[in-house]
């Protein structure tokens, strides 16, 4: 079951530029950055509010590492804005099979490495209504056994 809005992901050219516009206009602060070699990105991940179960909802921030990665792709068609929205589950397996039986596609087989260590995997925006959206299962919260 989908529990809350885990992080809105926007793509930008220049990393430090737009923490500084979202720290300096907003008052956000920094909660995580790392670098995801996988997912070809660096990223920042600001905090907005802890959540009732437990999690936090955030700002992930998305610069490229490689002209080859998902979000260089995406910025040179789109430029810089809003990527994907991204729901938090205690189970991102169950809930991605559950999704898929309904006639969504998902994008990857098995849930991939996320931010802080979480486990994610997308959905295809055109089976969404145009809005790539990613399901998260935070690194603290423990996935039911199958």
């Amino acid at each position: 079951m989908l529990t809350r809005i885990d992080h809105i992901g926007i793509a930008c050219f220049d990393l430090e530029k737009t923490v500084e516009f979202y720290t300096s206009t907003y008052g956000f602060s920094v909660f995580h950055t790392e670098v995801n070699e996988e997912q070809g990105v660096r990223e920042a991940m600001l905090k907005i509010n802890n959540t009732d179960d437990g999690g936090a909802s955030y700002l992930q921030l998305l610069e490229p590492i490689r002209e080859d990665s998902t979000v260089a792709k995406w910025l040179a068609k789109n430029g810089e804005g809003v990527h994907h929205i991204a729901f938090g589950t205690a189970d991102v397996d169950g809930d991605a099979a559950a999704i898929k039986d309904k006639g969504v596609r998902v994008l990857y087989e098995e849930p991939r490495h996320g931010s802080m260590g979480s486990r994610i995997t997308f959905l295809h925006p055109k089976d969404c209504h145009g809005v790539l959206t990613e399901l998260v299962t935070s690194a603290a919260v423990e996935a039911p056994e199958h």
